[in-house]
Formats: C-alpha cells, structure tokens, sequence
C-alpha cells in the first residue's frame, strides 16, 4: 500500500527520521491506508544505544501493526526490580517490572525490529537522504541533492535536535541544561563473570535501581548475563553539549562511586568505557504545527522525555497513531483539521508523562536526604507510578474525543485563531495526578508550574 506511486485520492504521508518514532508513524500511516515515504540523513543504523522501555500502552497499538512478540522476546524477562538505597544496597521497594518501563531491551534491538517491520509493510525508507529545506504551502521538502519531493503532510519526527521543530515554531530552539547528565555504558556481561560481588546480577535477568542523593544508577542485566548495561544520573553543571557519543572519565565515574554498595561498584570498576550523555532539557513548546498546518511534530521534536520517565518511545508510538486516525478521520481534503485536533489530543497527554519523570527523578533524589535518623523509607515513596499509563488506548481515546474537539478545531480555523497548547506569557502550569504502584489515583495533586519564555508567534 505504501511501495509505488499513491493511488487517487490516497494521502501521500512524507516522514523526516527513520528512528522508533519515524518507523511508528510510518506503521500507523501505512495501517491507515496512506501512502508513505520516510526519508533519514543516516545513511546506515548502528547497534547504538543501551537501555529502552516500552509499555503496554505502546505494545497495544503495535500489536494492531504486526509488531509484538518480536518485541516481547528481546525484553527483559525478569517480573520485578529492586529499588535499592545507595551505600549498601539495601531493598527500600520492589515492584513489578511491568511498572517501570514494560519491556526493556536494547534501543538498537528495538530499532531494528521496528525497521524491519516497516520494510515487511513496503513502506519505502532513503536512507541518506538529507533535507535542507521545507516549503510548508505544498508542502514539500527538498534534499541536498536539489531533488524535491511533494505529499499532503509532512512529519518531522527526526529527534530531539529537529530542524523541523524550527520550521514549526520560526525560531530556534535551543536546549536548556536540566542539571543532570548520565555516565551509559552496555557492554558483554563476560567481563564480570569472575567477579564475585557481581554474580546475583549476572546469573539472570534484573533491574536494579540504586538512589541516594542527587543521583541515582539503574543496572539492567539482559539475556540470562549475556549484556549488562548501567545508567548513573548526576548532578551536571558544565556546559551544555548535547551529543550521544562523548566519551565519559571512567576514573571519575568510580571516584563518584567509590563508597556505594560493593556489588554495583564492582561492576563498574570493571567496565572499560561510558559515554557522558548530558540530559539536555526544552520547555513545552506552544505548537506542534506549522503556519499552514500541514506539517507536523511528532515524538522527540515535540515532547522529548526524560529517561525517569520510561515513556519516550512509547508516547511517540502513542502520537503516531492518533495523528494517523486523524487524518483518517478528517480525509484527504482537510489537513489541518486532522493535524490540529491531534496536538490537541497529545498534549496534556504527553505533559503528564513528562512530569511523571521529573517527579520519580526527584523523588529518588531527595527521599534519603529528607530521612529522619532511625526512620525507614516509605516503599510507596521510591516507587514509581506508571501503571496508570498503560491502560491508554491512543486510538480508542482519539474515536471518544473527535466530535468534541474536532468541532472546537474547526471554528479556530474558521475564525483564523487557533489556541496555542498552553498560555506562552506565563508558561504551562499543570495538576500532576499522583498515583499508586498499582495505577490507583491518590486523593491529592500538586501543581508543577514551568517557566516558558514568551514567544510571538501564535498560529
């Protein structure tokens, strides 16, 4: 459906980045009965990466797209994790796994089974193709090579360095520091395997969660010991450089790390090599959408996450298929009435994701240093609270809620007004629902304000 020319009549879908969310969009789109071209810089994907999760919140709708069981093979396979207090290693809560992240694997394993999913569908993707610019009226894109390529929609799902979320909000967005980078480091379990220290976290798959604070490491041990992967979040306050491949100071990493409990320092005194990921943040943006409402974000472009989230790709997979019922919904001839009611739809959505990040982040950080001497760690008070995501259905919700704000869209666009995501003079101030382990939600909520800086443009 998706090889070839398009049929008549048939929305012809062009999607920037060939990562989880690109692939998603591609797969929903194609599902849709669109005709789809991706079109990626890299010429070819390496095994890159370390550990990725996703819910079931995502796996529902990859299902529908043929893509499950291979999935759940490559994912962690151990039904708990441990969330441990960092000087000696001691259990303050265990919680099913399912509660974290889902399924946790390795991104690279996760991103070739996305890619080949879509290359199973026919969903054409050109590879090393380079898009210099964008012309949003027709819309096309044009590459490098001077070539230009038309459709009916245009997304940019190519990353959390979009050079289409520039296009869409006409200035450059430029990242913030969140005070925190990560050490990463995903290696062969063998080099442990003489450790002694190591070998509970070795023998089988689990998730450990060491927190103290300021600072929290999650270890990951995948295929019965065959790779081990760990995750250090610190304190950060050197300038920002956002790259995936900066090489880290191992000796500063086990300096940092020296008087924390023995079984995971010695995993780390043997790892050879880490990268230093700096955890680069960007405000909510106050639209997802062009000028001409025919191109829109999609995933990381859009509403990046932070890794205590658990949630990044599968919130992209999430917009995916809304913005794909979207356009099957509102047809061939009206555009950005589908793009405009799927931001809608998205956004407090993804917000509350996002939040649910800084708060696990920050409830790891700071539970141990606000203990009373002799007083014990409240489990309830170091777990984290994802549960309530995954009971989502993306498309069941976008049926439930299309008359409603599709209307809502259509006198904005009627009226040449449309409401940006949230006020931009004072920034998105949003009720962060608590819940319990289990997705049952608390009586109380707090408010969680977030300082935005003024933009002009309104579409």
């Amino acid at each position: 459906m998706s090889s070839g020319q398009p049929r008549d009549g048939q929305i012809r879908v062009i999607i920037i980045g060939a990562g989880l969310g690109g692939c998603a969009a591609a797969m929903a789109m194609h599902y849709q009965g669109f005709h789809v071209t991706v079109f990626e810089k890299i010429k070819k994907f390496l095994r890159l990466g370390d550990s990725l999760g996703l819910g079931e919140n995502a796996l529902k709708l990859l299902k529908r797209w043929g893509l499950h069981e291979q999935l759940v093979k490559i994912g962690n396979r151990s039904p708990n994790m441990n969330i441990r207090r960092w000087s000696d290693g001691k259990i303050l809560a265990t919680q099913p796994l399912m509660d974290m992240a889902g399924y946790i694997g390795h991104r690279g394993d996760y991103h070739q089974a996305f890619l080949d999913r879509v290359a199973e569908l026919g969903i054409d993707i050109k590879m090393g193709h380079n898009v210099i610019s964008f012309n949003e009226e027709k819309p096309s894109i044009t590459l490098e090579d001077g070539r230009e390529f038309e459709a009916d929609i245009i997304i940019g799902a190519d990353g959390i360095k979009s050079q289409t979320r520039e296009l869409v909000l006409g200035f450059a967005d430029k990242p913030k520091s969140s005070g925190y980078a990560c050490y990463r480091a995903y290696f062969k379990g063998d080099i442990l395997r003489s450790v002694p220290q190591c070998q509970p976290i070795l023998e089988r798959d689990c998730v450990n969660i060491w927190i103290g604070p300021d600072t929290h490491l999650v270890q990951n041990t995948l295929r019965d010991g065959e790779e081990f992967n760990w995750i250090l979040t610190h304190k950060d306050d050197e300038d920002i450089q956002e790259s995936w491949f900066q090489p880290g100071d191992m000796n500063k990493v086990r300096e940092s790390i020296k008087d924390w409990d023995p079984m995971i320092v010695s995993a780390v005194n043997e790892t050879r090599e880490c990268l230093d990921w700096k955890i680069c943040y960007r405000d909510p943006i106050p639209t997802w959408v062009s000028k001409s409402h025919k191109i829109a974000l999609l995933g990381d472009s859009c509403h990046a996450h932070l890794p205590t989230s658990a949630q990044g790709a599968s919130q992209a997979t999430e917009s995916a298929a809304v913005l794909a019922l979207c356009l099957k919904l509102a047809g061939k001839g009206n555009i950005p009435l589908a793009t405009r009611v799927y931001e809608k739809l998205r956004f407090e959505r993804v917000r509350q994701a996002q939040l649910n990040g800084e708060d696990v982040r920050d409830r790891w950080h700071s539970c141990l240093k606000n203990l009373e001497e002799g007083k014990e760690v409240d489990p309830e008070d170091v777990k984290m609270k994802n549960r309530w995501l995954y009971v989502f259905d993306a498309e069941k919700e976008t049926l439930e809620k299309w008359d409603r704000v599709s209307a809502i869209v259509k006198k904005e666009l009627a009226e040449g007004k449309v409401t940006p995501l949230f006020d931009s003079s004072t920034g998105p101030t949003r009720n962060l629902e608590l819940y319990d382990a289990y997705g049952n939600r608390k009586a109380d909520t707090k408010l969680i304000p977030k300082k935005q800086q003024p933009v002009t443009a309104v579409h």
